[in-house]
């Protein structure tokens, strides 16, 4: 969806919170997420925060913390959009967790601390693949030059003295008969002319398969001790493999650039954008919300709030890359609350998060909009899909406005589940379409309110049948 006029269209390629001004992030979510202003409006403000305290001196920037959300609203309506595109606008790690998966320390499952585990891997992940971006030229150079010498093997030392048994028939010396020949090579190389030939490389072998002890709650720490004390104790081993030239070329290119990356800065670099500008969407939070009043420990809710407690007013958690500071990690959270309210959380954790929005259900308007406005919409989808089988699909607008009427129809008579309902009665109405277009004789299918209603209306009609298909 295009801003409005006047406002800038922003790239994923421009870097620094700098450039997003709150205007303009309600602008690129209007692209992917329809309607919800104000929580766009929030969280924008809240990402825009972030610039505004790397601004102030050093004493009063550790002063300022971040203003945790609180997301109030059915299933569907754009809660988690909202958070993961907005990681992406400041290329921050984000990590998106449910409230419910966690257990009280102690207790079988997971502990609250491995989303700040789980965060810094996604922070060592993103920083490594932009210095592998930096050193990808050079790592690719490196790489061709190793790969024409498995190609064509250099001279032997003695060859380097320019002996006299050392030259051609021609009187031409070895090396500069190979300097010609590795031109030619390189030449071939790079216009693909060597696609076609293999070639044997030494490539180390997997590492040993330890992955179970991780299941168990509070043991990632010590799963990947062990992997760093086994690797040194048993070193991968290496063996030959036959490639393809393509295929060798990239494997000697990602190898190249392993070994130009220095992993102690890509570490301090994750951990420092950790610290602040990392972005936890906890999902579900309504789950864990209540106090308890029954004999008894309830390890799931109370006890889980408790435990999150510390991690969101700030605190070290020890990570394999070492501790990682809390204090100024945005924490988003979300829940429906259709039977819990978010006073019925502890009164500490409800002073973490100042600021809470609520989303609006979705309209019938508003279901129209999303199967044709966002990029990647539904219909975008569909019709790419079909367009490969050579078959044109048209959305009539009396068409659309039926499919959504159905959708909201399904939402008020089962569950809510908001825009979600829109994939399901899309694909039960393509479905003979999706099933006949290699074959159909007819290339071109208009969709109108009178095909939807022929596809939907004994479905839609039979409630007990609804509530099963769509």
């Amino acid at each position: 969806m295009k801003g409005e006029p006047g406002m800038v269209e922003l790239t994923h390629t421009q870097a620094g919170l700098e450039n997003l001004t709150p205007r303009q992030i309600v602008a690129e979510l209007d692209r992917y997420v329809i309607g919800q202003q104000d929580a766009k409006r929030m969280v924008a403000i809240a990402l825009r925060n972030r610039w505004r305290r790397q601004q102030l001196t050093p004493d009063l920037r550790d002063e300022v913390i971040p203003k945790n959300i609180i997301m109030i609203g059915p299933t569907g309506v754009g809660k988690t959009e909202i958070a993961r595109r907005l990681a992406k606008l400041a290329q921050a790690p984000f990590i998106k967790v449910e409230a419910s998966k966690f257990t009280e320390v102690g207790y079988v499952g997971r502990d609250v601390e491995s989303i700040i585990r789980d965060l810094t891997e996604q922070a060592v992940s993103l920083v490594k693949a932009a210095h592998q971006e930096q050193v990808q030229q050079k790592a690719e150079q490196q790489a061709e030059e190793r790969l024409l010498d498995l190609l064509l093997p250099p001279p032997s030392a003695k060859a380097s003295f320019g002996a006299p048994e050392d030259q051609r028939a021609d009187g031409a010396p070895v090396n500069e008969s190979y300097d010609a020949t590795r031109s030619k090579l390189r030449l071939q190389l790079r216009e693909g002319k060597l696609d076609h030939r293999s070639t044997e490389l030494e490539v180390k072998e997997r590492g040993l398969p330890i992955g179970v002890i991780s299941n168990v709650g509070g043991m990632e720490e010590l799963e990947g001790g062990l992997r760093e004390m086994l690797g040194g104790l048993f070193p991968g081993k290496k063996k030959k493999r036959l490639m393809k030239v393509p295929d060798a070329l990239k494997h000697l290119a990602q190898d190249e650039a392993q070994k130009l990356i220095d992993m102690d800065e890509v570490v301090r670099d994750a951990v420092a954008k950790v610290e602040e500008t990392g972005i936890v969407f906890l999902d579900e939070i309504d789950k864990i919300a209540g106090r308890e009043k029954m004999a008894g420990p309830d390890v799931s809710r109370e006890g889980v709030q408790r435990d999150l407690l510390p991690i969101v007013e700030g605190s070290t958690v020890n990570t394999k890359y070492g501790p990682v500071r809390t204090d100024h990690i945005l924490f988003i959270a979300a829940g429906a609350f259709h039977v819990a309210k978010p006073s019925d959380l502890i009164p500490e954790l409800q002073g973490r998060f100042p600021i809470r929005v609520e989303l609006t259900a979705l309209t019938k308007e508003d279901l129209v909009r999303i199967l044709t406005e966002p990029r990647g919409a539904l219909i975008t989808q569909y019709r790419a899909l079909l367009d490969t089988e050579g078959v044109t699909v048209d959305f009539t607008k009396d068409g659309l406005e039926e499919i959504a009427a159905t959708a909201v129809q399904v939402n008020d008579r089962t569950e809510n589940i908001g825009a979600r309902r829109l994939f399901t009665i899309m694909e039960r109405l393509l479905e003979q379409v999706l099933f006949e277009a290699p074959d159909v004789a007819e290339r071109t299918i208009l969709i109108d309110a009178i095909y939807v209603k022929d596809r939907l209306r004994e479905i839609v009609k039979a409630e007990d049948l609804s509530r099963f298909i769509l």
